[in-house]
């Protein structure tokens, strides 16, 4: 199974979702790539120091959606709260999973703010592990 994980920028919630899954996850049949709706700045040395901090490293620049993306998977978690499901509706219509977590953003730098996160993506991730195996 090839899970796309997106968010509006891909510079944050998808990305480090996707460093998790790769992590944590030790089935090699299950593969996961991130991108945004929406091409974003860099992502910021707080970003990056948090996920470290966690035990996650983040690897990659942000990237928008592409046609590739949507034909590579077989499923799409939207990782974030402010991403229109309508845009992946017909996901479902050709024999593909929508799966929606909602987890917010934050414009703050903070990083127990971004921990907190971190920690919610964290536990959404484990849990889909488990349902995969």
């Amino acid at each position: 199974m090839k899970i796309l994980l997106i968010c509006k920028f891909n510079r944050f919630r998808s990305k480090i979702a996707e460093s998790i899954f790769n992590k944590l996850n030790k089935n090699n049949k299950l593969k996961a790539k991130s991108a945004g709706i929406i091409m974003g700045r860099p992502i910021s040395k707080e970003v990056l120091e948090a996920s470290k901090e966690k035990g996650y490293v983040i690897k990659g620049k942000p990237q928008g959606i592409s046609s590739d993306l949507l034909i590579w998977q077989d499923a799409i978690i939207i990782v974030a709260d402010d991403v229109p499901t309508s845009l992946f509706k017909n996901n479902k219509k050709y024999g593909k999973k929508l799966i929606i977590w909602k987890i917010p953003d934050t414009d703050s730098n903070n990083k127990k703010e971004l921990q907190k996160i971190i920690y919610q993506i964290e536990i959404k991730v484990k849990n889909l592990i488990k349902e995969l195996k």
